[in-house]
């Protein structure tokens, strides 16, 4: 999510598919003029070595109708996380499709008709330690749980939404509640997210 919304803010790109595999990886797939996917691709690879997740990342211009066929994935459900492992946002035809189509998908998503000034992720290995630091964190700061995730591999990331300042005293005062419960993968915060990051939030 914080790569996505890194990729969307750096330059005009259209998000085409997001597929998680059985590895807790994630695969974004992004359309739009070589630069600017190119400088896209940069911003997103940064911003996930820093977070140590061992990005790896390429850019092909001029995709050929095959490889189009070997990458295109059908949307798919998986009944062992309780989710989509394929979602997509976009239509990869034509100049004209919207990054945005799913806005109807994106307003159901949303828990509150306000708009989302701050997205706050916990993740971490076990449910305990999940659950321990939501807890702190709804009680830390006034925020709104939007949902919950499963990522296979024992992983699990809870969101919450709220104000730039009471996301942040929530994740930090969330983040040592972990310890001794669980391990924690990740604690971030996405000011003003962008339409494809708000589009994934879980239902």
């Amino acid at each position: 999510m914080v790569a996505l919304d890194a990729m969307e803010k750096s330059a005009r790109v259209r998000v085409w598919q997001v597929e998680l595999n059985d590895f807790s990886g994630t695969c974004i797939k992004i359309l739009g003029p070589v630069d600017s996917v190119r400088t896209a691709i940069d911003a997103g690879h940064a911003v996930a070595e820093q977070m140590q997740g061992n990005p790896v990342s390429t850019v092909i211009p001029r995709l050929s109708s095959g490889g189009f066929q070997g990458i295109n994935s059908p949307v798919e459900f998986s009944p062992l996380i309780q989710q989509n492992v394929v979602k997509e946002l976009a239509s990869p035809a034509g100049p004209s499709a919207n990054p945005n189509a799913t806005s109807t998908q994106t307003e159901k998503n949303t828990v509150s008709s306000a708009p989302i000034q701050a997205l706050g992720f916990i993740e971490t290995q076990g449910f305990t330690a999940v659950f321990e630091a939501i807890d702190t964190a709804c009680k830390a700061a006034q925020v709104e749980v939007v949902g919950k995730e499963k990522l296979g591999g024992g992983y699990v990331t809870i969101i919450i939404r709220g104000d730039v300042a009471a996301v942040r005293a929530a994740v930090d005062a969330a983040r040592p509640k972990v310890d001794g419960l669980g391990k924690l993968i990740a604690a971030h915060i996405i000011a003003r997210p962008s339409e494809s990051v708000l589009a994934l939030l879980p239902k």
